[in-house]
């Protein structure tokens, strides 16, 4: 499990900084973590645990109600600085499995989310879910209490794979949980991984084409990533597994971009494909708040919060809780923030960050966004067959923009280290 970054300390009350006061024109947005789950996977390094009972107050029982003194606390630091009146845009229920609370409780959650701030009219509400944690009557009662959006954690189809990432759902349950969230009015999403040990291309293949066969509205699919401190990582350190090979994983990429895109889906971000694009009515919006640099809260052990700012050299302060359900909930009833420490971002970290996550979105970074040094790069990119060289001269009727090839994309972290 990867440590907390460092940085300076955050307040008892949780205040921002001086600066970063009045209001913004961007949208705001909340994320809840909820850190349990029943199988910690071999791959994940995310803060999530499986002891059903963590004593302190951090129970799955008392969660919802920790949670909620967290939202309490945020209305009230945002008020301070200016910022509580923007209702909210979007809502992300991560993990963990949030769905092993009962769906009354996150729904408890998200109202007290809606009683804080409210929601817009048009509000995305998204909760992440294992197949194998949800019935037709838990995806209905989400749906009544103003859940919109589902994503499934499906990873693959095969049963071999789902083996070697410690995955218990069965994969036939799939279409079942799709139809269900399907009939309760939710949106539904599907997580695909590719380049797990022991895939073959037929084998991801078959994990495509069953994800496709769902008709469902979106589609994301990761790379896997082996991280240090993991099981499987100790099992590829001892040799009992093979580090996932870079070639493969571009072959698998560019199989789903091409199944996908036959299917009637649009990339609208490197690793998420929509019907409609990024304009349409599937594509995550959460998602793409983080990505166009919105503003949001991270409620919960280890979550991530932003706010911008108007200042000569910050551009914003990025926070994050401590990582402990138990040291979160002590210091939420203590009355005491539970942010861990914060960074100030200056505005050259806050130019970094726009290329680095704007770049990989289908839409693109305007070439104006970029300093002088970095457009002269565009060219040798656009001759290396990584940026779309139509959308750098404006030929498409937009403004000139770094827009990623396919190829581009498989080398995306390449083309943003060529524009920063």
């Amino acid at each position: 499990m990867p440590q907390l970054p460092e940085g300076v300390p955050v307040p008892d009350d949780g205040a921002l900084p001086a600066w970063v006061v009045g209001s913004h024109p961007t949208r705001f947005g909340v994320y809840v973590h909820v850190p349990f789950c029943s199988v910690r996977c071999g791959y994940c390094d995310f803060n999530t645990y499986t002891a059903s009972e963590l004593g302190g107050g951090a129970s799955q029982h008392s969660y919802a109600t920790t949670a909620l003194s967290e939202v309490t606390l945020a209305r009230r630091v945002l008020d301070d600085a200016g910022l509580g009146e923007r209702p909210v845009s979007t809502v992300f229920f991560g993990g963990g499995t949030p769905t092993m609370l009962p769906a009354s409780d996150l729904v408890r959650i998200l109202g007290g989310v809606r009683d804080a701030w409210g929601l817009a009219d048009d509000a995305e509400v998204t909760t992440e879910a294992n197949p194998d944690s949800v019935t037709p009557q838990s995806l209905a009662e989400l749906r009544a209490g103003g859940f919109t959006r589902v994503s499934f954690g499906m990873q693959s189809a095969v049963p071999h794979v789902l083996a070697t990432l410690d995955r218990t759902h069965d994969p036939l349950r799939i279409p079942d949980v799709v139809r269900w969230a399907r009939d309760a009015g939710l949106d539904v999403s599907l997580d695909l991984i590719y380049g797990t040990p022991g895939e073959t291309l037929d084998d991801w293949r078959a994990s495509l084409e069953a994800a496709i066969a769902t008709d469902v509205d979106h589609v994301s699919a990761y790379a896997l990533v082996v991280e240090p401190g993991t099981k499987m990582g100790a099992q590829v350190k001892r040799g009992l597994l093979p580090l996932p090979d870079e070639d493969d994983q571009a072959t698998k990429y560019e199989l789903a971009d091409a199944l996908l895109a036959a299917a009637g889906y649009e990339w609208y971000e490197v690793s998420n494909w929509a019907r409609g694009g990024i304009e349409g009515p599937h594509a995550c919006r959460h998602n793409l708040a983080y990505w166009r640099g919105d503003d949001w809260w991270g409620v919960g052990p280890g979550a991530h919060s932003y706010v911008a700012g108007a200042h000569p050299e910050h551009a914003g302060v990025r926070w994050w809780n401590v990582k402990h359900p138990r040291r979160y909930a002590a210091l939420l009833e203590d009355g005491r923030s539970p942010g861990a420490a914060r960074e100030l971002l200056t505005h050259e970290d806050g130019e970094l960050e726009r290329v680095m996550l704007q770049v990989r979105l289908s839409e693109g970074l305007p070439l104006d966004a970029l300093t002088p040094s970095a457009r002269t790069a565009v060219a040798t990119l656009v001759g290396q067959g990584l940026l779309d060289g139509r959308a750098a001269l404006g030929a498409d009727g937009r403004d000139r923009r770094a827009l990623l090839t396919l190829r581009g994309r498989l080398l995306a972290d390449a083309v943003v280290r060529a524009l920063t």
